[in-house]
């Protein structure tokens, strides 16, 4: 699993079960290692059909040539396009097999987290208009992988004990801000360094219509909006104040952005997202699982 597949899966997915031990005192191991299993494999899955629908959707002009055989990962490694399909419905069958036991065993609540979160996947890539086309793309990465993963790990340790209301599942979006925003930040590295090349490929993403100078704002501003986010989630007691020592990843996240905003390359700087996202989750779950042992 790429590193940004780990950050955005494997990260929130550790930061809702310490949420879980934090606020409830439960951990259902066993039902959270096959929930693991199950998105892990879904979210390969995902990135899988995110390679194969932009290799058939490319339009085939000299413009794109670089794309189709040096940048997309079906044109890389000559993967045919019926092996292409099988690997994906493949992974997402798995997955969708083990979720719905899941289902049978925790409720009907994961039933429909698991329904946007599957639609999400698909269409992400799939169907006429792929959410990653447009400009909504940042949105739905960072929402699904940083909030639902964390809301679903939240519900699989306690389903049997705490009921689903609006005031605890408000508390779960506000502590997973952090992560929410840190996510959603890869996606808008990407489109930004990959502004022209959506262009030639006739993608409209959030980038086609604010424009680069915008965006890059809107991505500076987004670290601060995850750090405002903690600091409200420990005031309103969802998470230990031990948490607040994660503010100390402020100091390379400020160096790194500062870094992108004068260049905005794939090849270099992208990179520098990524690492951002790294350092925010991983201080996160180390000065989290510090307050659990503390508190």
């Amino acid at each position: 699993m790429e590193i940004k597949s780990l950050i955005a899966s494997v990260l929130p997915f550790v930061l809702g079960s310490l949420y879980a031990v934090y606020n409830y005192h439960q951990l259902h191991l066993g039902y959270l290692l096959l929930f693991f299993i199950a998105s892990s494999l879904f979210h390969m899955a995902t990135n899988a059909n995110d390679n194969y629908q932009d290799f058939i959707h490319a339009p085939r002009n000299h413009d794109n040539q670089e794309f189709l055989e040096e940048t997309n990962v079906v044109g890389v490694n000559q993967i045919s396009i019926s092996q292409a399909r099988l690997l994906t419905f493949g992974l997402a069958g798995v997955s969708l097999v083990i979720g719905l036991w899941l289902v049978t065993k925790t409720g009907l609540p994961l039933l429909w987290m698991g329904i946007y979160s599957y639609a999400v996947g698909y269409f992400y890539a799939g169907g006429p208009k792929p959410i990653s086309s447009g400009p909504f793309g940042e949105f739905f990465s960072g929402f699904t992988m940083g909030f639902m993963i964390f809301w679903i790990s939240v519900y699989i340790n306690t389903f049997d004990r705490v009921p689903i209301t609006w005031q605890n599942t408000g508390e779960v979006l506000i502590a997973s801000g952090l992560a929410i925003f840190a996510i959603a930040n890869i996606m808008l590295a990407n489109n930004i360094c990959d502004m022209d090349e959506d262009i030639a490929l006739g993608r409209h993403t959030i980038l086609y219509y604010l424009g680069k100078p915008v965006m890059l704002q809107v991505f500076a501003w987004s670290y601060i909006a995850g750090y405002v986010c903690l600091m409200v989630a420990v005031w309103l007691g969802v998470l230990p104040k031990f948490s607040l020592l994660t503010l100390i990843s402020v100091i390379p996240v400020l160096k790194n952005t500062h870094l992108f905003l004068q260049k905005q390359v794939k090849r270099e700087t992208f990179i520098l997202a990524i690492k951002n996202a790294t350092i925010i989750c991983l201080s996160f779950i180390v000065f989290m699982g510090l307050g659990l042992v503390f508190h």
